[in-house]
């Protein structure tokens, strides 16, 4: 077994999670509201639909997520969660308060399905699985059989979690310097960057549905 190689494997699971999107905007807006748990747990959600497409990839089930209607499905859904997320956190910014944060705070059920449904929905999560984690269970089963595949698959999900704790410790720590001006101002960029990815995933829908 090749250490280097896991080690690799756990870098790439920390790559896929790190670029900026929409469930890493809402992790940090959850988290810098609410707190660790609240930011761990929209991770944990948005993680649990990344093991659905590795499963379903794992399984070859990728032809269910090739049909259009599906695709038209994901993309619509998809700009309708994150239109409505960013609308909701750009309205409510004349109602936060600090003090009242302490004491009422979002349930980590809501934020873990907010997580969960970005994710699932997202067809550009299920194009970034199809061609990163495709390519490499080609390049794992042509190497090494198929022996490996559930522990390679394992590193990159160990990546993914790594990734998540460690926004959640940020967002955390960044709760120390808040303010409610400073709350204000990321509510409202986190919002609006919601709102521009949902705005992209609706226009891409519809473009698909009238081909």
């Amino acid at each position: 077994m090749n250490v280097n190689l896991l080690i690799s494997y756990i870098f790439l699971g920390l790559t896929l999670a790190a670029p900026i999107g929409p469930v890493n905007s809402a992790r940090i807006n959850k988290g810098i509201k609410n707190g660790f748990w609240h930011a761990w747990v929209v991770g944990v959600g948005s993680m649990l639909a990344d093991a659905t497409f590795m499963l379903l990839i794992y399984m070859g089930l990728v032809q269910f997520l090739n049909i259009p209607i599906v695709q038209i499905f994901l993309w619509l859904f998809g700009g309708f969660v994150l239109i409505y997320s960013g609308i909701e956190s750009v309205t409510k910014v004349n109602k936060i308060d600090l003090s009242m944060m302490v004491r009422k705070k979002d349930s980590l059920f809501s934020c873990f399905l907010l997580g969960f449904f970005m994710s699932v929905t997202s067809p550009l999560s299920i194009l970034f699985w199809l061609g990163i984690y495709g390519s490499i269970l080609a390049k794992t089963v042509t190497t090494f059989g198929t022996s490996h595949l559930l522990l390679y698959s394992s590193m990159i999900f160990l990546g993914l979690t790594c990734w998540d704790l460690c926004v959640a410790g940020l967002t955390t720590g960044l709760r120390r310097f808040l303010n409610e001006k400073m709350l204000t101002a990321i509510s409202i960029i986190s919002g609006i960057s919601l709102i521009g990815f949902g705005v992209y995933f609706g226009i891409q829908g519809i473009l698909a549905l009238f081909k």
